[in-house]
């Protein structure tokens, strides 16, 4: 009977340590969520940085970049999901497959985001709390 009517340090802050990392975990999640999902300001800066410093996205064309006009016979003769010969018509795509030509800042960013959706992938399926 004492064991039950005394309270335990130890069982407090157990009680205690695992409250803090839930109320943790639930705002890294909701800030994650709102800051990945509502706001583009990531997505631009990272689309600006690749098309600053990439030479193989240079070819989509820009106020700075000279480039080579396209035919227009080339994007008639393809849809826009053909996986023909060539480059792709997907930026990203053409970026991953060449990716030993990209800059690091590339890999970096590119990196990143693969494997953030990789990670997501992975601990989403197995029911374990991911963003």
């Amino acid at each position: 009977m004492e064991l039950v009517s005394r309270q335990d340090p130890c069982l407090r802050e157990v009680v205690w340590f695992a409250v803090c990392c839930r109320a943790l975990t639930l705002l890294l999640q909701v800030l994650t969520r709102f800051l990945g999902s509502s706001s583009p300001i990531l997505y631009w800066f990272s689309a600006h940085l690749l098309q600053e410093h990439e030479p193989l996205l240079w070819s989509e064309g820009t106020d700075n970049q000279t480039t080579a006009p396209r035919s227009e016979k080339s994007l008639l003769g393809k849809s826009p999901g053909s996986c023909g010969k060539g480059t792709s018509g997907n930026p990203v795509v053409r970026l991953l497959l060449n990716c030993r030509l990209i800059t690091p800042l590339s890999k970096c960013i590119l990196g990143f985001f693969v494997s953030y959706w990789l990670l997501g992938l992975i601990l989403h399926c197995n029911f374990l709390p991911w963003t």
